[in-house]
């Protein structure tokens, strides 16, 4: 079953997503259930989705990752945060992105997401960059 696609290719937000993520080692981007998903050998970040237990209520331009452990507890009170769709079982959090937006903290994030799901080889190559 294909899945329709749910961006918009010209957005601007989904363009400075793409700019960080890309910039990891060895990251690409496939179009997965319709949506830009990041990946090396694994996942680790998704571009849009919809809250658990929300059915039918999108949010398209959330980043959807995998959080730091040790981080975890704190953003999970974080009322920006949200547990998404199908992935929150695996321990994946959700934000959503826009105009006020801390682009360093999605850096940050997107960075954590890697290296829970990067090759170790890969994750020694983000560490030798400095």
């Amino acid at each position: 079953m294909t899945h329709p696609i749910m961006f918009d290719d010209a957005d601007p937000v989904l363009a400075r997503v793409r700019a960080i993520a890309l910039a990891l080692p060895e990251a690409a981007e496939k179009i997965t259930h319709g949506r830009p998903t990041f990946f090396t050998t694994k996942v680790f970040a998704y571009y849009g989705g919809a809250p658990r237990g929300e059915t039918g209520r999108r949010h398209d331009t959330a980043l959807l990752f995998r959080p730091d452990p040790a981080d975890d507890p704190a953003l999970r009170q974080d009322g920006r945060f949200f547990e998404p769709a199908y992935l929150w079982p695996h321990g994946w959090l959700a934000l959503d992105l826009g105009p006020s937006t801390d682009w360093a903290e999605v850096g940050e994030l997107l960075d954590a997401s890697y290296r829970a799901s990067a090759p170790h080889r890969l994750v020694t190559a983000l560490d030798a960059r400095g």
